[in-house]
């Protein structure tokens, strides 16, 4: 069978597969061993790369007899292209044995592969070489630059290149872009995406979302947020990538409903969810328990084949785990054909936050058992369970062992649940000790702990020395404040307690008001503490009125010392009646079938009193309640709450 030049060159160009490529080559050698001229073979070595065969495509590069500077960089971007960096600057330095010279087709692969590297001196000495070539002025090899120096950690030179760049055009800017966000600086790379917004020349475009996506995983003001969102809506809404990045930028800045909202608007938009999709909404769905949407996820992920994929089915079962649903985040772990430490320990931190801290110890031992080591990670839902369920002995233990056995230098979120179980368990000067041997510096969180187990404990003295250290740390934080009030309260030390709540006033520091959110019908209502914007207010207090009358029969008094102290006893009475938490579960109990459970999310740490009414609702009306707040998990059924009123 003969073959012309162009006819193999016209089915080279169409990239066959390996099996016709093999073939085409070997007709070529029996054809007057066409394979031997350099443009056919030149041919033939790209073929080979696109279709991975780097071995079969490097044969080719020895053969030929003649290497200048075409064959050089057909095979540095063979190499790049299949990942193999290092062989890509090995070839690069071949160059220079045989005496060719790069060129600006050269330098960029070059880039590309210290990029790939994080090979900082060997670009460094490739932006010498383009200097002393003049070939600064080539856009391509500026962009090159510039990527180069962000992926290396070296933001301060890519920006030199940058500002230095005669001509620029869009992947120059997102190339400056994702340089900052790579090196964790969003502030930096939005005042760049600013600068383009603002530029003539260049346009964001997806390409810069996509640039943002490694720094959108931590919180920014709320004046980035509403920038990346004019940059979605004006500019970047045709691109999946530019959604994925949108979700995510909503999530991670605590805006739940928005992410939610954004991710059911793709469809109408002709997008279809990929797994980072998937996998970025997921939290969100999980912070506002919305459990029908959950699982309207998980049956789409089924239904579009997007599993086995351990990110999506991690997810899952931390989105089920937050709706308080363990059995749909136990089934998803059980069907898991392979676990990573992180299946491991969101299962662990799902029975924790459940109460079940019994059944957390067990999980992380088999965890043990699989071969898997603990990272330090896995160890702060451990010790917080032990916490939670009183488990003191157990969570010693578990300490002992990240120490001693595991090497792991406690941070400040371990010796947080330390403090918390050792307060917990009444052992206040314990968990005081252990703060001032502590090795680092205690943060709020860990003075907060104490300070809440002291509330429990009524231990005074302790509690104004972790008050004192708070009010230094976050002074702004309202919490602490209403804790300390509240000591004072249920000592009897009124002046006190006005002197804490003036000392709020000057100082400006308010209290977070608390918002309960329930799902129904694939909406989140969200509730405030006497609220009456909802459309069903009315209503709902009318029921409530009449639940609260059927919990007094049942010898219901309101914890008036939970509510404010600045207002009267009557006053603090009915200003608890109207708690967030209480006109969910009314909201709830009107508008679904009886014995429906009922689930409730809250901001905050659920009060005393509300805890109360949610065990005498949930005998009244004989639904089984789930209510998580800031801490923990509550499931109340029959008059009885799984904390076990620790909590």
């Amino acid at each position: 069978m003969s073959i012309t030049q162009d006819l193999c060159i016209k089915i080279l160009d169409k990239c066959p597969n390996i099996q016709q490529l093999k073939k085409l080559h070997s007709i070529l050698i029996i054809n007057n061993n066409l394979a031997s001229a350099s443009h056919i073979a030149l041919k033939l070595i790209k073929a080979y790369s696109e279709c991975r065969e780097i071995k079969l495509a490097h044969q080719l590069f020895d053969k030929m007899p003649q290497k200048d500077v075409v064959c050089f960089n057909v095979m540095i971007r063979s190499y790049v292209n299949n990942a193999l960096y290092e062989k890509a600057l090995n070839m690069y330095r071949d160059m220079f044995r045989f005496s060719v010279r790069p060129d600006h087709f050269t330098v960029p692969q070059v880039l590309k592969a210290c990029s790939g590297l994080g090979e900082l001196c060997v670009g460094l000495q490739a932006h010498v070489g383009v200097v002393k070539k003049g070939l600064l002025t080539n856009v391509y090899v500026g962009n090159g630059l510039i990527t180069m120096y962000g992926k290396c950690g070296s933001v301060v030179d890519g920006r030199k290149v940058f500002d230095e760049m005669g001509c620029k055009d869009v992947v120059s800017w997102n190339s400056l872009v994702a340089a900052y966000a790579q090196n964790g600086m969003f502030e930096d790379a939005l005042d760049v995406c600013r600068s383009m917004m603002g530029c003539c020349d260049v346009k964001v475009n997806a390409g810069t979302m996509a640039s943002l996506a490694p720094a959108v995983m931590g919180s920014t003001s709320s004046e980035n947020v509403g920038l990346v969102k004019e940059m979605f809506v004006n500019y970047c809404r045709e691109s999946l990538v530019s959604w994925n990045v949108m979700i995510a930028v909503y999530v991670n800045n605590g805006m739940a409903k928005d992410a939610v909202n954004l991710y059911l608007q793709m469809g109408i938009y002709g997008f279809d969810p990929d797994v980072i999709s998937v996998a970025s909404v997921l939290p969100a769905v999980g912070d506002l328990s919305a459990l029908l949407l959950g699982r309207k996820i998980h049956e789409y992920v089924k239904r579009k084949r997007l599993l086995p994929n351990l990110t999506v089915e991690n997810a899952l079962i931390d989105m089920y785990a937050k709706c308080g649903s363990l059995k749909d985040a136990r089934k998803v772990f059980d069907e898991m054909k392979t676990r990573d430490v992180v299946s491991w320990t969101s299962m662990v931190s799902a029975y924790g936050m459940s109460g079940d801290g019994q059944r957390a110890v067990t999980i992380f031992s088999h965890m043990q058992d699989s071969g898997l080591t603990p990272d330090s990670i896995s160890f702060v839902p451990v010790l917080s369970a032990c916490s939670h369920a009183g488990l003191l002995d157990e969570g010693k233990h578990f300490f002992r062992l990240m120490t001693d056995e595991y090497k792991i230098v406690p941070r400040l979120e371990h010796l947080a649940c330390m403090v918390d179980l050792l307060g917990r368990s009444g052992r206040i000067d314990e968990a005081y000790e252990f703060i001032r041997n502590m090795k680092m510096e205690p943060n709020d969180r860990i003075w907060g702990a104490l300070l809440s187990a002291c509330k429990v404990h009524n231990n005074m003295d302790i509690g104004l020395v972790a008050a004192d250290h708070l009010f230094q740390l976050v002074p702004e934080q309202a919490g602490y404040y209403v804790l300390l009030s509240n000591i004072y309260a249920k000592a009897g030390r009124w002046k006190d307690v006005t002197a804490i709540r003036s000392i709020m006033k000057v100082k400006g520091v308010k209290k977070e008001p608390g918002v309960s959110n329930v799902e129904l019908n694939n909406q989140v209502h969200s509730f405030l503490a006497g609220d009456q914007s909802h459309p069903q207010s009315k209503r709902i207090y009318e029921e409530l009125e009449v639940l609260v009358g059927k919990m007094r029969g049942l010898g219901y008094v309101p914890k008036t010392d939970s509510a404010l102290h600045d207002i009267e006893d009557e006053d603090k009475g009915n200003h608890l009646a109207v708690h967030s938490e209480k006109l969910a579960i009314v909201f709830v109990i009107i508008n679904t079938e009886p014995f429906t459970p009922i689930r409730i999310t809250k901001n905050l740490r659920v009060c005393e009193d509300c805890h109360i009414a949610a065990k005498l609702i949930s005998k009244i009306v004989e639904r089984e309640i789930i209510l998580r707040d800031t801490n923990r998990f509550h499931h109340f059924k029959n008059g009885v709450c799984t904390c076990g009123d620790y909590w």
